[in-house]
């Protein structure tokens, strides 16, 4: 039986005057992987950030409605957003490690929310999220090279590492392997697969192969519209609105 993580009702975010997303209500589970699919620009990444405040960091962009976060609004004027992001980690598109090493590309965030009292702290941290993220047999030995000398797909390893590192409740992931090789690709979604037990995941594809894969429920956006959302082998088998069966059968996108 899975429990409601995040909550959204009736969404709508805004750039300006131009409306991105438009009336969006739906429920991310704990312990399953939720894909958001559909065109380019139509709005799948822009309500991914709206679930943790990242849409704050641009100038004009407003939302409305409710993001409730363990029934808490994450819009509150008392909810701290870095504390959120905290909570509700991303992953983004092109794997971005700090300019540090390995350790302290793993260490900062821990530092920074105060979750180690000394450094056999921060070394157990750092172990146990370079081996939730599938790294630590491969830099085990070289934790003081800089992340950034790590090939692509374990550069999106550390940065997945990174955000299990501050124990979040929620991952989000926007295209996580859009810019790596097929076979990072498959090391990046097997671990998806293994995340998912302890952490609710939404991610944001463009490969309907990748969301078939590695999720179990799915939303197909279209115009800034959620137009379905059910189980991934029901969107993609028995979709109930033609859009969708357009989408999926690749009449458009």
């Amino acid at each position: 039986m899975t429990d409601i993580k995040l909550q959204a009702r009736n969404v709508d975010v805004y750039y300006g005057q131009k409306k991105a997303i438009d009336n969006v209500s739906i429920d991310i589970d704990n312990g399953l992987v939720t894909a958001f699919i559909g065109p380019s620009g139509c709005g799948k990444s822009t309500f991914l950030r709206s679930l943790n405040r990242m849409n704050d960091t641009i100038a004009d962009a407003r939302v409305t409605g409710e993001i409730l976060l363990d029934g808490e609004d994450i819009y509150a004027a008392s909810m701290d957003p870095v504390a959120l992001r905290a909570r509700v980690g991303m992953v983004f598109q092109k794997p971005n490690p700090f300019p540090k090493s390995i350790y302290e590309n793993i260490a900062y965030g821990p530092r920074i929310h105060g979750l180690a009292q000394g450094k056999a702290d921060m070394d157990v941290i750092v172990e146990k999220s370079l081996t939730q993220a599938g790294l630590w047999n491969e830099v085990k030995d070289r934790l003081n090279d800089p992340g950034t000398a790590l090939s692509g797909g374990q550069q999106q390893r550390l940065c997945i590492a990174r955000a299990v590192a501050v124990s979040p409740e929620v991952i989000l992931m926007d295209e996580p392997c859009s810019a790596l090789d097929p076979i990072a690709t498959a090391r990046i979604e097997e671990l998806i697969d293994d995340l998912r037990q302890t952490y609710a995941i939404v991610i944001v594809t463009h490969s309907m192969q990748q969301a078939a894969r590695v999720s179990q429920r799915t939303a197909f956006f279209h115009l800034g519209v959620m137009v379905e959302y059910g189980e991934t082998s029901e969107i993609f088998t028995n979709p109930r609105e033609a859009r969708t069966k357009d989408y999926i059968t690749g009449r458009y996108g």
